[in-house]
């Protein structure tokens, strides 16, 4: 996979072998994983064994993928294949959001979280029909590359990294959350400590390579990180007696829990003293059951403004769209968006089930792993019980004094859910193994994507196009590298803290991104028009009201339980939602201020039209 090694008859050509012996040697390796837990292997020995041989997988692949070239570095040369750019854009896609928090949030939150699966899948037909094709034709680098070259200036350019920096940032401490409580779980070491490990393995993976590092390895990893969800799915599935498609089955699940909920009466509200309680045993974030299903009057709006805010986050997130950079011709780019759909929603429509098999597995009492309903020193003494309250994810409590648990006494975080359902589900502990794998592996996916596109547009759009236009390549990569390691120790840092759970941070981020991003980028390409000053007006404007709405109804001090908003949300638009409002902003800014200055000149004018002809040489050419 050198320089040299990437052409003709090298690797390139050889993907489908290559890879095909990859997945059969990590089934291999889970073979073998169950065949030491047979012969009494330890918990821990199994899900440290899953843990190192991935990352030394994903680490050879990085070292093998290092490159001193800045096409290789910052775009994979433009010669990743449909298929696999698909493959790598879902694991990109695939966060430690969408195969830890995901299905944790719709467990929890129910029918408005349907939003996210919505929005992140039809987000790909605004990529499809509104940005991919055209950006990659217009041949840029990096998504404030495309800004600064499209409007003109640096000061374009430079509110755009603004946004990126911010969004990507904010996304990317989801991320390695997410992978300091997998190794919480599976090496029994405190969280700060697992953020850090995690951050590690993300260097490795992306320090050498770039792009062309991160995509192959993301390959890798979207084998992993789909296996390892399927799995666990399927068994239970099976287990419970719904078949081994649960996709197209779990509606009678869903039925049982509606029942149970209704009987149990989910959703009563915790006793007062439960979060002090909490606390003393050094449990924090965690919820109460609530149900999945009848949604309260105004939850329908809910779901559809997350929706939006998420379809058009997914079409201005700046690692996403680099992605379709990397293929080798424009058509090659609408083809990979296909691809990347369909392996997203692999994942996506097995969400759900498994948050309704899990939820079932806990409350049907025909069930051996039910707890709510039983006695309380049994439930207190399950293994995995006792494990995730050793490091802080799930509380019991006998506050009712019955010594029986009541629904308003199990308390868990929804960032484990995914992670914790093979132990409730009494499965093999080898499927807990593949579990963290699999996790870690969607983690780190998307946390090297984030990084290499904060990296890039510093050292490309900031360092190369503002600050020294004379560097020469190895002095960018020297930058891109440096930063790369300063800008991942501080999102480890952020993560540590644990200011908000996984699944809102990544909202967020793709509030930020729609907020300041997505006008500018849809404009760019589709009217003439638009111009530098309306752009500026658009990303800054719809950026900085989305921010202020964000910091005005945000329960800062929600988990300390106690919640103190600066005003409460308007038609509710919630912490979540704030795209809702950045987005109407950014466009009024921007069509008004191009309106009321110089249309753009005839040269740019004619460069819009040729980058909505999906076909032909890249606009940009041999500028990059």
């Amino acid at each position: 996979m050198a320089d040299t090694e990437t052409k003709k008859g090298g690797f390139i050509d050889n993907l489908g072998k290559v890879y095909a012996l990859y997945t059969l040697g990590f089934l291999g390796f889970f073979a073998l994983m169950a065949v030491l837990e047979s012969m009494g292997a330890s918990a821990e020995t199994i899900g440290i064994g899953f843990l190192l041989f991935t990352i030394s997988i994903y680490a050879l692949i990085g070292w093998l993928s290092r490159t001193t070239q800045v096409d290789a570095y910052y775009v994979a040369g433009r010669e990743v294949p449909a298929l696999y750019n698909g493959m790598a854009t879902a694991a990109d896609w695939m966060s430690g959001a969408s195969f830890v928090a995901l299905a944790g949030g719709v467990y929890f939150g129910g029918y408005p979280y349907l939003g996210f699966i919505v929005g992140w899948t039809g987000g790909y037909v605004l990529v499809n029909s509104l940005m991919a094709p055209y950006l990659r034709k217009f041949g840029c680098y990096t998504v404030p590359d495309f800004i600064g070259t499209r409007y003109g200036g640096n000061t374009a350019r430079f509110v755009a990294i603004i946004v990126l920096v911010v969004a990507s940032f904010t996304y990317v401490t989801a991320q390695i959350a997410a992978t300091g409580t997998i190794a919480a779980q599976t090496l029994g070491i405190p969280f700060h400590l697992g953020v850090y490990l995690g951050l590690l393995g993300i260097f490795i993976c992306s320090m050498l390579g770039g792009m062309r590092g991160v995509t192959w390895t993301q390959v890798a990893q979207y084998i992993v990180l789909i296996v390892a969800y399927l799995v666990p799915l399927i068994w239970m599935s099976n287990k419970q007696g719904f078949g081994i498609i649960p996709h197209f089955s779990y509606g009678d699940a869903l039925q049982r829990v509606v029942e149970l909920e209704q009987a149990l009466g989910v959703g009563a509200k915790p006793a007062a003293e439960a979060a002090a309680q909490l606390k003393e045993q050094g449990v924090t974030g965690v919820a109460a059951l609530t149900t999945l299903t009848n949604a309260p009057e105004g939850q329908g709006w809910k779901m559809v403004s997350l929706a939006i805010c998420m379809m058009a986050g997914t079409a201005s997130l700046p690692h996403i769209l680099m992605r379709y950079f990397t293929t080798p011709s424009v058509r090659s780019a609408r083809r990979s968006v296909g691809w990347s759909l369909f392996f997203i929603l692999m994942l996506y429509l097995s969400a759900p089930a498994l948050a309704t098999l899990t939820k079932l597995q806990l409350l049907d009492p025909t069930l051996a792993t039910s707890i709510i309903g039983k006695p309380f020193a049994d439930v207190a003494n399950l293994d995995w019980i006792k494990h995730w309250q050793s490091v802080g994810m799930v509380g019991v409590l006998d506050s009712n004094s019955n010594g029986i648990v009541d629904i308003n006494e199990f308390f868990m975080r929804a960032d484990i859910v995914v992670l914790a359902t093979p132990e409730i589900a009494g499965l093999p502990f080898v499927i807990s193994g593949l579990v963290a794998a699999g996790g870690l592996a969607a983690a780190m996916s998307t946390a090297d994507g984030l990084l290499l596109a904060i990296a890039n547009a510093l050292s490309h759009d900031l360092y190369y196009s503002i600050i020294d236009p004379k560097a020469d390549t190895r002095k960018r990569l020297i930058v891109a590298r440096v930063l790369l390691i300063f800008i991942g120790v501080a999102a480890a840092y952020i993560a540590a803290q644990r200011l908000t759970g996984i699944l809102g941070a990544v909202a967020w981020a793709f509030d930020f991104a729609c907020s300041g991003l997505f006008f500018p980028l849809v404009l760019g390409v589709w009217w003439k028009r638009a111009n530098t000053a309306g752009a500026i007006a658009g990303v800054l404007g719809g950026f900085i009201a989305g921010t202020l709405y964000l910091y005005l109804v945000n329960d800062w001090d929600g988990a300390a339980g106690t919640a103190y908003p600066l005003m409460a949300p308007w038609a509710g638009i919630d912490n979540l939602r704030f795209g809702i409002i950045g987005m109407p902003v950014s466009l009024i800014c921007m069509v008004v201020v191009s309106l009321m200055t110089p249309a753009p000149s005839a040269e740019v004018q004619r460069m819009v039209d040729e980058t909505r002809i999906p076909r032909g040489k890249s606009i940009l050419g041999a500028a990059h």
